[in-house]
């Protein structure tokens, strides 16, 4: 359950799909407008940059949102950990962000793709903080890695099955696949997760898997829940 009298919005991996999120974000809205008064949570479950055009876009919307509505809350996805750590200047984070679809990250802040194909790592890297705003490297560094209400706990990629959620470790709530999507029993909480991609929701004993595949096509996802309800809002590309 929910505790009573709120309500909650879980989004999946938007991938730098501005135009799917703002379609969700209107659905949402028009959601919970009519669905009558409660304390309303918006919660992204990271993976908001990298492999679709507009991570930048993406970024700017999200700031923007976060500014004018209170209870709108973020979590630390794996490509945001490796965004991050490639704009502090770790040469091997900035290969590996390059290979998970980091070029088209930089090419939504202005990048053109001869320049990119021109650079090299060392020029990259020089080249990274001068083109991502401040005010998104430090909005990216403020998000969090678990978030539980009632029942549910939030996070990117899972957990670790036989460790409590207070004693889970950074890096599993970010990238953890094989033992927590074979895992088959419930744990403390539900947990609702993106990070692996889904045909369509995935609702298992212990988990709630949305990242569908926004980027590669598929919808983008929001499971909505309300006391003992939960229901699905997606936002087709």
């Amino acid at each position: 359950m929910i505790p009573s009298g709120e309500r909650v919005y879980a989004i999946g991996d938007v991938h730098g799909c501005v135009g799917q999120l703002q379609q969700l974000l209107s659905l949402i809205e028009a959601d919970n407008a009519q669905r009558g008064a409660a304390t309303t949570t918006i919660i992204l479950l990271g993976d908001l940059v990298d492999r679709g055009p507009a991570s930048a876009q993406v970024i700017e919307h999200l700031m923007a949102l976060h500014s004018r509505v209170l209870n709108v809350r973020f979590l630390t996805g794996n490509h945001e950990e490796v965004f991050l750590h490639a704009i502090d200047g770790d040469e091997q984070a900035l290969r590996m962000f390059c290979r998970i679809g980091g070029r088209e990250t930089i090419m939504s802040y202005g990048l053109s793709g001869p320049d990119y194909e021109r650079l090299d790592y060392t020029e990259l890297a020089e080249r990274l903080p001068n083109i991502v705003p401040a005010t998104h490297v430090a909005f990216l560094r403020s998000f969090e890695d678990l978030i539980t209400i009632g029942d549910y706990a939030f996070v990117h990629a899972g957990i670790r099955p036989t460790v409590a959620l207070a004693e889970q470790k950074t890096s599993d709530l970010r990238w953890i696949r094989g033992s927590f999507l074979d895992h088959g029993g419930a744990y403390e909480k539900m947990i609702v997760h993106g990070h692996t991609i889904v045909p369509d929701v995935e609702r298992k004993a212990g988990r709630i898997g949305i990242d569908t595949g926004a980027y590669a096509g598929g919808p983008l996802t929001a499971l909505a829940l309300e006391g003992e309800e939960s229901w699905v809002l997606q936002a087709h590309a």
